[in-house]
């Protein structure tokens, strides 16, 4: 949007996105009232399982920069976010640049508002690259000639699908998507995944859940169970501590708060490429 709150032209404001409503519970910004309306709605439902919105969506975030934080120290130095929403601050190319610096990086996503200014903020950074893609068809985005200029696929690059595969509500064609991306990997590759975990919710707050999202860009959203998250990870060493809660996946400091069997959130884990 511009200085004056308005919608880029093309962009229909009226329908809430997943990315500005991310914005949202981040603090962000960019964003409209038909994204602070769901969100909001979002943040009562979370309430009633006991869940705080704004929370869960910067223990995710911080799980995303820990998890970036970890490879690029481990010798990965290309990355490719997919549905990599809204730029906010600790972003994929800045945590990897400060810790190994040339690090390149592709952002992918396929709202316009996000594509503006993603591209007005790297304008100047040789080594990022924003592509308008969609996750349901990754393999236009690896064969994308202007990705594949920029990433080299024979040595090891990172894959990250943050809290972006839970916008796939059809369960074959998820695994497909994620079949597609490991397949892709090469030794030393990574796939770093969180994923809205479904728990042991009612199921009236998880079809209203569902009616909010599915008013969005996205069309809906589906919880999955732990077992489904975890064959995401199918074929790859998963890094420890393997997929918890994305808040207790190697914190900056140490999280003592037990983890209760059953109870929603997002779960994160970081796969690795024999």
């Amino acid at each position: 949007m511009d200085d004056f709150g308005r919608a880029p032209a093309g962009i229909d404001p009226s329908v809430p996105s997943v990315a500005r409503m991310y914005d949202y519970y981040l603090g962000g910004k960019d964003n409209f009232p038909a994204d602070r309306e769901a969100a909001e709605k979002m943040l009562v439902i979370g309430r009633q399982m006991g869940n705080d919105g704004r929370e869960i969506a910067r223990e995710n975030r911080g799980f995303l920069g820990r998890a970036v934080r970890h490879l690029a120290q481990s010798g990965v130095t290309q990355f490719i976010d997919i549905g990599a929403g809204l730029p906010t601050q600790e972003n994929v190319h800045q945590v990897a640049q400060r810790h190994a610096p040339g690090s390149r990086v592709v952002y992918v996503d396929n709202d316009p508002v996000v594509l503006v200014h993603a591209r007005a903020l790297l304008a100047d950074n040789p080594d990022t690259v924003v592509l308008s893609g969609d996750l349901r068809d990754p393999g236009a985005v690896f064969d994308e000639p202007v990705v594949r200029a920029h990433i080299d696929f024979t040595r090891p690059f990172a894959v990250l699908l943050v809290s972006v595969l839970h916008f796939v509500t059809d369960d074959d064609a998820a695994d497909r998507i994620v079949a597609d991306i490991r397949e892709r990997l090469v030794p030393g590759g990574h796939l770093v995944l969180s994923h809205i975990y479904k728990g042991d919710v009612e199921e009236e707050v998880v079809e209203a859940s569902e009616r909010v999202y599915s008013a969005t860009s996205s069309g809906g959203l589906a919880g999955r169970s732990l077992t489904r998250i975890s064959s995401y990870f199918d074929g790859l060493e998963m890094l420890e501590p393997g997929l918890v809660p994305v808040q207790a996946w190697r914190p900056d400091v140490p999280w003592d708060v037990p983890v209760q069997p059953g109870r929603s959130g997002i779960l994160g884990a970081v796969g690795r490429k024999l």
